[in-house]
């Protein structure tokens, strides 16, 4: 299927209807800019991808088979998942942030694994993250957690094999907490917080006829809404005494240089300032929403596939700075593009759980806590 769409892909390049240098000349970007449509409603294209997903559905409950036939030992510390189930980011990344942030208001020393998407595949099994590891490496959203919290860090495809790494290096660690790993059932884990965004669960069908990357409703330690559902009927059926809570998602008030220099994004809107703007993200066209939301006046704007590479993003990047204009983008793109164009502006984006999401947190660790380590 993928080759028919490559080929698709070729006649419409040789027809002079999508330059060259378009991202949609890649099938990557094609499939990112229409599976979450086709992802929203039971329309014709979601139910010719349907027996795929019932495929899909046979290979899942193979693989939660396994998972629970396996001996697969229990870790020394506590681990606290976060992700999503349907495809496409839903806010882990910040929400991972605000959870470390958390524990270490608590005092709790807490490490970090992830998958590392993105990454070079050349790269080793195991790489422990620092400030300093090229995004290549380490991938965008572990460099952008580690940046920002300071803990260690460890990514691997294997998040157990990680654990054990980053355990060996850091045996004073108290709490593991997995960005991106509700689906990496190999890893043992004693909490969940699943994250949910406007879109629900879309059309409520698996991959590739729906976002689903697993069966729902089932039950997560806590769950996650960073924005209201926008349709009603893909509201997540929830299971019985599920405790879900709320979160903001909202620009910082200052774009962010390399060399620490900042800019108020309201000093731009009050002299109409027009400014260009690229994503690499998952859902482009929600961070270009908040440029504008915020008064800015945005000339031109480019979405990319999630986690492009920076050898993917450069040519655009280049060509948009190229034009005079100030050029904005997410953190989680900064990462890669800072070390070759320090002058790109980030606009960190801001996660805000309200106040009972950490209460439930701190309640679910004190329930982890040995006999031993509690506090008098």
């Amino acid at each position: 299927a993928q080759g028919r769409i490559a080929q698709s892909l070729g006649h419409v390049r040789r027809r002079g209807l999508c330059p060259d240098n378009c991202p949609m000349s890649s099938l990557r970007a094609f499939l990112h800019r229409t599976l979450p449509q086709v992802w929203q409603r039971r329309g014709w294209a979601a139910r010719l991808l349907w027996p795929l997903s019932q495929l899909y559905a046979l290979a899942w409950r193979r693989r939660q088979r396994r998972a629970m036939q396996a001996n697969t030992p229990h870790l020394p510390v506590p681990v606290l998942v976060v992700g999503n189930v349907i495809a496409g980011g839903a806010g882990k990344t910040p929400t991972t942030i605000a959870v470390v942030q958390h524990f270490a208001k608590l005092g709790v020393k807490t490490g970090v694994l992830s998958r590392g998407h993105g990454r070079n595949r050349s790269a080793p099994a195991c790489v422990t993250v620092t400030a300093e590891t090229p995004a290549a490496l380490s991938g965008d959203e572990p460099l952008l957690i580690q940046r920002h919290t300071n803990v260690p860090l460890v990514v691997g495809a294997d998040r157990l094999h990680a654990a054990h790494c980053l355990l060996r290096q850091y045996p004073g660690t108290q709490l593991l907490i997995c960005d991106d790993g509700l689906q990496h059932l190999a890893l043992p884990r004693n909490g969940e917080i699943c994250v949910m965004d406007e879109r629900g669960i879309g059309n409520g069908w698996l991959l590739p006829a729906g976002p689903l990357r697993e069966p729902w409703p089932r039950r997560t330690t806590l769950l996650l809404q960073t924005a209201a559902v926008s349709d009603a009927s893909a509201a997540p059926a929830l299971p019985p005494s599920q405790p879900v809570y709320q979160a903001r998602r909202l620009l910082a008030g200052e774009a962010l240089r390399a060399d620490g220099q900042s800019q108020a994004l309201a000093q731009w809107a009050s002299i109409a300032h027009p400014v260009r703007a690229l994503a690499g993200i998952a859902r482009p066209e929600r961070f270009f929403s908040m440029l504008r939301a915020a008064g800015l006046h945005l000339a031109e704007t480019l979405s990319l596939p999630d986690h492009a590479s920076a050898e993917e993003m450069l040519p655009y990047a280049r060509r948009m700075l190229d034009q005079g204009l100030p050029l904005l983008c997410t953190e989680k793109d900064a990462v890669k593009l800072w070390p070759h164009l320090p002058q790109v502006w980030a606009v960190p984006l801001v996660l805000q759980p309200e106040p009972a999401f950490f209460v439930a947190l701190t309640d679910w660790w004190r329930q982890q806590r040995s006999p031993s380590d509690a506090a008098p």
